[in-house]
């Protein structure tokens, strides 16, 4: 159930405009012309191969990835922002007109007690210095989805697998791609990605696998039109103020002796202050609930006591605004009052997500809870937002 809501909200937040693919195309000196029919959005294809790679951290890590050998097929569709775009949001000028779009990924790491791991995401590829009439050009992407075949740890069926506890994980991509131009339709590519598979501690183990695989890709474009890369001068926009609550939930395994999970909700209250369009700065407060603070197990004579249940401390907040609606969160936080028993095995927490407005000032996102390079849980959050300055002009659209 809960694999079938993260797949929903995944393309919810990720899809939602669908928009995408992995580089721009910038062809003519004539697509700058005022004069120019704004073009429709570009569909793009592109198939990609990766392997190596493979971050062996520690000793689960070593002993699980010995003799294994990565390797991986992606498939991305998707559609690039052109110059009429630009006319509901203006986030597509200021990111050199970004690519949406949604991808599938099969892989194999040669060994049966790893399994071969497929996933679907959504992706924004976001062009980087772009320029008309060259043949070259280069993007970094930020992909976030749902992967699952893997073969999880089982103490009698596969005690090799140390890594990763669950069949379906939370698979999350960030890559870096050069691309180059052989026609109007087909460039090839090659880059570098950072793959990361957890299941935010709903299964253990959860010590998680980590890639950094080199890439070959081709793409292929429909249409040979020219691209429309026109720009308007972006409006300068006012540091806005906002104040935002939300509220998240999830579940938590505490250890491999208790196979049962335990229900985790967070509340929070942050301050923020836009600096230019991308970036969004604040601090706030977070509480935590845990469950597992009840259960005489884990908690001991603390059972039931508030003091048991209940964490909280200050964080300090960034966003990185991507358009109008979609932006990814992040936070550090450092806890005034915490439970190492219920998980909270630092005195300082992590938390990185990806946040949509589905209406008006709400918004809804999925983020992980951290500690180190420890999964807590996975938050499925909501709030909203109430804007305590306002912007010069009318920049963007919702």
């Amino acid at each position: 159930m809960r694999s079938s809501i993260l797949v929903f909200v995944i393309f919810a937040l990720l899809s939602f405009h669908t928009h995408a693919q992995v580089t721009p195309r910038i062809e003519n000196q004539k697509d700058t012309s005022n004069n120019r029919t704004p073009a429709k959005t570009r569909l793009i294809f592109q198939l990609e191969h990766e392997s190596g790679g493979e971050l062996k951290f520690n000793e689960r890590s070593k002993q699980t990835l010995e003799d294994s050998y990565y390797s991986g097929l992606n498939f991305r569709v998707g559609f690039q922002t052109q110059f009429q775009d630009s006319l509901k949001s203006i986030y597509n000028e200021i990111y050199n007109y970004p690519i949406y779009g949604v991808g599938i990924y099969s892989s194999t790491f040669g060994q049966e007690h790893l399994g071969q791991p497929f996933a679907l995401y959504g992706f924004v590829a976001i062009p980087i210095k772009p320029k008309v009439n060259s043949r070259w050009n280069f993007n970094y992407r930020i992909a976030l989805g749902l992967s699952g075949r893997f073969n999880p740890y089982n103490e009698e069926d596969n005690p090799f697998n140390l890594l990763i506890g669950s069949k379906n994980n939370v698979f999350i991509d960030l890559g870096l791609q050069a691309n180059y131009r052989l026609s109007q339709k087909f460039q090839i590519g090659a880059g570098v990605a950072f793959h990361h598979f957890s299941n935010g501690a709903l299964a253990l183990p959860n010590t998680g696998i980590n890639l950094l695989p080199l890439s070959l890709s081709v793409s292929y474009t429909p249409t040979s039109k020219p691209f429309d890369f026109r720009k308007r001068t972006v409006p300068k926009m006012e540091e806005t103020e906002e104040l935002h609550f939300n509220y998240a939930f999830g579940f938590k395994q505490i250890d491999r002796e208790h196979d049962g999970q335990y229900f985790k909700s967070t509340l929070g209250a942050y301050y923020s202050k836009h600096f230019g369009y991308k970036w969004r700065l604040g601090a706030g407060m977070d509480a935590f609930y845990s469950a597992s603070g009840n259960d005489e197990n884990i908690a001991g004579d603390k059972a039931g006591k508030f003091s048991a249940l209940f964490s909280y401390g200050p964080a300090f907040y960034i966003d990185h605004v991507l358009n109008s609606r979609l932006y990814i969160n992040g936070n550090v936080g450092v806890y005034l009052h915490r439970n190492k028993f219920n998980g909270e095995s630092t005195p300082v927490y992590l938390r990185a997500g990806v946040r949509y407005k589905v209406y008006k000032d709400f918004f809804a996102g999925v983020s992980i809870k951290a500690h180190g390079g420890k999964a807590d849980f996975i938050e499925w959050t909501t709030g909203y937002g109430f804007k305590l300055g306002k912007k010069r002009g009318t920049p963007t659209s919702n």
